[in-house]
């Protein structure tokens, strides 16, 4: 029962905050003063070509069923039609969003690793730790899309070692995310292309994420560590590696998960000056374009499933987290 009534919140608090963020699109469609009429039909029509228009888009209806339609549009997926492709825009956002939905998820996987080994080389002193947790430290300093055109100076211009922008790997596949599809058609050459295409993205997305898990990672192993049954298992004579591996890093993961999934949420923010820099051709290339011509319909839908996803994301971990540790449905 705790754990329904948790997930029952969760999913209260889920729909709620949806809402908020459909009313703040519609009140600044309002106030953006972008005319859809305009765009729809032209701004040399005749008067009655745009009374027509109005009356078709339901502009002239009071501004509460004006979002009643919007939100009506939002659960249906009708994100509206783009100004400027002319496309439903959420036609245009199954195009673009796997590209980014890929950089971001290899983004994040490159971030636990990173955070993991920030955090156990921290505790077992490896060698040459101190230089990894200090350069980790001051990439994190940096903005993400600086790091992105750090990157390109250094392995691209001076090394030659990555490729500069695309994506590589097979095209036009069935998922549109390139390693997956170079993977499902059996090409392992073009895997390891798309693979170099998307290393310098994914490092530049993933290193402030990696130290903020990996310093609250490190700290929970140091609160483990303390603890009796910690110190009962290295009496028995256990090395440092087993005694973390068996009694300290399971027990020390809530915390860091709990993070993990905000900073996942972050990254679909941050992804959006990474795919200017890299030309990667998600989500990020799609709202830069419609950004100058004020098109909103697209504006708004990226923002809307971003902001979705973000919260999203946030939902599940926290469900996730209360079926891993019952006090904090109970609580």
């Amino acid at each position: 029962m705790p754990h329904l009534r948790f997930l029952g919140y969760r999913l209260a608090s889920l729909l709620g905050l949806l809402l908020v963020l459909s009313l703040v699109l519609f009140v600044l469609q309002e106030i953006s003063g972008a005319d859809p009429v305009a765009a729809t039909i032209g701004g040399n029509a005749s008067p009655e070509a745009v009374a027509a228009a109005r009356e078709r888009l339901g502009l002239d209806d009071p501004a509460p069923a004006r979002y009643l339609g919007f939100l009506g549009g939002l659960v249906t997926g009708d994100l509206g039609t783009s100004f400027r492709t002319r496309r439903p825009v959420m036609q245009d956002m199954s195009a673009y969003l796997p590209p980014t939905m890929e950089l971001v998820l290899v983004a994040f996987a490159v971030a636990l690793l990173l955070g993991v080994a920030f955090a156990v080389s921290s505790m077992l002193r490896w060698p040459l730790s101190g230089p990894f947790r200090g350069l980790l430290f001051v990439g994190s300093t940096a903005p993400t899309f600086m790091l992105g055109i750090v990157g390109l100076v250094v392995f691209y211009k001076l090394l030659g070692w990555l490729p500069a922008s695309g994506r590589g790997g097979v095209e036009d596949g069935p998922t549109g995310m390139t390693i997956l599809d170079s993977l499902l058609a059996g090409d392992l050459a073009a895997t390891g292309d798309a693979l170099a295409h998307i290393a310098l993205p994914a490092l530049a997305l993933a290193v402030g994420p990696a130290l903020a898990i990996g310093r609250v990672l490190r700290s929970s192993l140091t609160v483990t560590l303390g603890s009796d049954h910690v110190r009962t298992a290295t009496a028995k004579g256990l090395s440092e590696f087993q005694v973390l591996r068996r009694h300290v890093l399971r027990n020390s993961l809530n915390a860091a998960l709990s993070l993990s999934a905000l900073q996942l949420g972050f990254m679909f923010g941050g992804v959006l000056l990474v795919e200017g820099v890299f030309t990667w051709g998600g989500v990020g290339s799609y709202l830069l374009a419609s950004l100058p011509v004020s098109d909103f319909p697209a504006i708004a839908g990226v923002t809307f499933v971003l902001g979705g996803l973000y919260v999203v994301v946030n939902a599940v971990a926290d469900v996730l987290q209360s079926v891993a540790d019952p006090r904090i449905s109970v609580s």
